[in-house]
């Protein structure tokens, strides 16, 4: 298992900035910098953020250029009411990478959840550009063949209980109860980016209403068999669920004891380590 300087652990906070994709639609990311190639372009899951990844960036800093982006319709990226289709969702994943660690650079591509659907995605349309592909915990299963529910019953799945979003207190005190043991300021952090505090003092969601529903119509529409055999570039799964990758895959598979799917919380190093190739 690699080790990690303790200055990366620092509490700091990385610049954000935006690329302007082909269509006009603003795609932000966080730049952590570092330094060592391949670069890596972290892509965050289904109504997450870019800080969702802080806690295994500030792994990576010492040996590798390290930025993390918001989807479109999550975070600071633009919303707008069409254009979630995957191919779409994945050349913003390229974009990122062009304007942050070159247009002709080799780049690791880490996607959690929904975000390894997408890095799947970019991996394939970058081609040999992609040096890896580490899949955490998503990306390898055909949604709509294993879910057992169509997208509207999923998206009533999302909603969070009233108690919840009463405050910003109940809320962080919700996702504290997860596994205190790992909750810090960059969970806090990455937890007050997913919602928006409303004047009356509740909490509501923010990432955008008809991005969610068309991420997940995405989401369902995807099919790894038709995906990932145009991937070239090496493919690790991190799996913290029963629905690991079937054998024969022709991916790396690490099976992690998680007490859920956030593996970037729960075993950080581990995920660092998958994208070191370590």
């Amino acid at each position: 298992m690699a080790t990690y300087p303790s200055f990366v652990e620092a509490a700091s906070e990385p610049p954000g900035y935006v690329v302007v994709t082909d269509d006009g639609d603003r795609i932000h990311f966080l730049d952590w910098d570092g330094a060592g190639a391949p670069g890596v372009v972290l892509v965050h899951g289904l109504s997450n953020t870019a800080w969702s990844w802080t806690s295994v960036a500030r792994r990576l800093l010492a040996v590798r250029r390290v930025v993390a982006m918001d989807l479109r319709g999550h975070g600071l990226s633009d919303a707008p009411t069409g254009s979630y289709d995957l191919a779409v969702l994945g050349r913003d994943v390229v974009a990122v990478a062009e304007a942050s660690v070159g247009a002709d650079a080799a780049v690791v591509l880490a996607g959690h959840g929904f975000g390894g659907i997408v890095a799947a995605l970019a991996a394939a349309t970058l081609g040999d550009r992609c040096a890896r592909l580490v899949l955490v915990d998503g990306g390898w299963a055909d949604v709509a063949a294993t879910a057992d529910m169509d997208v509207d019953e999923f998206l009533r799945g999302l909603d969070e209980p009233p108690e919840v979003l009463s405050s910003m207190r109940a809320f962080l005190r919700d996702r504290r109860a997860f596994d205190p043991a790992t909750w810090d300021d960059d969970q806090e952090r990455a937890a007050r980016a997913t919602v928006v505090e409303t004047a009356a003092g509740k909490v509501v969601p923010a990432t955008r209403p008809h991005a969610l529903v068309a991420s997940v119509e995405a989401m369902f529409s995807y099919r790894p068999a038709d995906v990932l055999p145009r991937v070239t570039a090496p493919i690790v799964a991190l799996a913290a669920t029963t629905r690991r990758p079937p054998p024969g895959s022709g991916m790396e598979v690490r099976e992690l004891a998680a007490v859920g799917h956030n593996l970037m919380r729960y075993r950080p190093d581990e995920v660092a380590a998958a994208i070191l190739d370590d």
